[in-house]
């Protein structure tokens, strides 16, 4: 398994006040990067993976609706994450 407790425990850890703060906005973004990076290259040596492909738009659609809450939360922890993350736009 790609995602394993070790990893999720380091992404929160990172990315999150702390590693038990599994709800943070940031650290929910940051998993879901991470594990849209992992489809994107699963996806490059399997074109034709569909349900895969599927479940990919799901996710950027809902780190993109993370994004925007925090957009309008708190503009200043939105441009930090984006930046930290490498994330465009």
């Amino acid at each position: 398994m790609y995602l394993t407790k070790k990893i999720k425990e380091d992404i929160f850890k990172k990315h999150g006040k702390k590693a038990e703060n599994t709800g943070s906005t940031e650290g929910q973004i940051a998993l879901f990067t991470f594990r849209i990076n992992h489809l994107t290259e699963h996806l490059k040596k399997n074109k034709k993976d569909f349900n895969t492909e599927r479940s990919l738009v799901k996710l950027v659609g809902k780190r993109r609706a993370l994004l925007d809450y925090l957009t309008k939360k708190d503009i200043l922890r939105y441009r930090a994450i984006v930046k930290e993350l490498g994330l465009r736009k």
